[in-house]
């Protein structure tokens, strides 16, 4: 009989391949195969279809460790493949210092908002879902930077891209206490922004226009504020710039 490669030993889990040190013996007449890393033997009728039955003659079981990492492995590479196929078609690569791709979203209360016309504010552009737990812990911090930053000039957007009804996403920023406006997400607005890899995902967007920064996944409050202050710096920046040229332009036209 022949061995299929990558069988499996019903007792302790290991692969039965003949890498593994699997060795037919036994009578003429009579497949018997040792595993190489128990030292296990299973007779002919211990396989099925090319395969070994899920139990021996002797009652050995799969490691059921060794099927659960091998679940795990094999939903980490669906995961990460669709999103890998997501990112590699037309979606723009977005850095710092690219300028935010404009769109016009409807907010819960049903009026649009583009994002263009909050040129010269500091906007921190929040991606989430209702039923993303990390997004829970972190629209708190939201709501109480908006309070803390929003007179120097900062305004949060939160951009729910769930499966969710209108009602559901109302709710949920009700009980949160949000006090920013909540856009209904679409996916070509995640597509234009990279693909959207994890939630919650921020975007800093400087008064100019242009990312200054941005952060995929839960970090920390600190972390948060110290790029919204990236942001709010922006305009002292331009003027810096435009004050320096002016002093070195001066001179030379004396």
């Amino acid at each position: 009989m022949k061995v299929e490669e990558f069988q499996f030993c019903p007792k302790c889990g290991a692969a039965l391949n003949q890498s593994a040190g699997t060795t037919p013996v036994g009578a003429p007449g009579v497949c018997v195969v040792s595993c190489g890393a128990c030292g296990s033997a299973f007779q002919q009728s211990d396989f099925a279809g090319g395969a070994l039955a899920p139990q021996t003659a002797a009652g050995g079981n799969r490691n059921p460790l060794a099927l659960v990492a091998v679940a795990v492995i094999a939903a980490a590479m669906l995961f990460f493949g669709f999103h890998a196929v997501r990112r590699s078609g037309s979606t723009p690569l977005i850095t710092k210092a690219s300028a935010a791709p404009d769109f016009t979203l409807e907010s819960l209360d049903g009026k649009s908002l583009r994002l263009s016309d909050l040129r010269g504010k500091a906007v921190l552009l929040n991606f989430w879902a209702t039923w993303c737990g990390p997004c829970k812990i972190e629209t708190p911090w939201l709501v109480e930077l908006q309070n803390q930053y929003g007179s120097q000039g900062l305004q949060v957007i939160g951009v729910a891209m769930d499966d969710s009804g209108k009602e559901d996403i109302a709710k949920f920023a009700k009980d949160m206490g949000v006090n920013y406006p909540v856009l209904l997400g679409k996916e070509a607005v995640g597509d234009a922004y990279g693909g959207i890899p994890a939630l919650p995902e921020s975007f800093f967007i400087g008064r100019d226009g242009k990312i200054v920064d941005k952060i995929i996944g839960l970090k920390g409050k600190g972390e948060i504020e110290d790029s919204i202050k990236k942001a709010l710096d922006t305009e002292a920046a331009k003027n810096e710039a435009s004050a320096q040229t002016m002093r070195e332009i001066g001179p030379a036209q004396k």
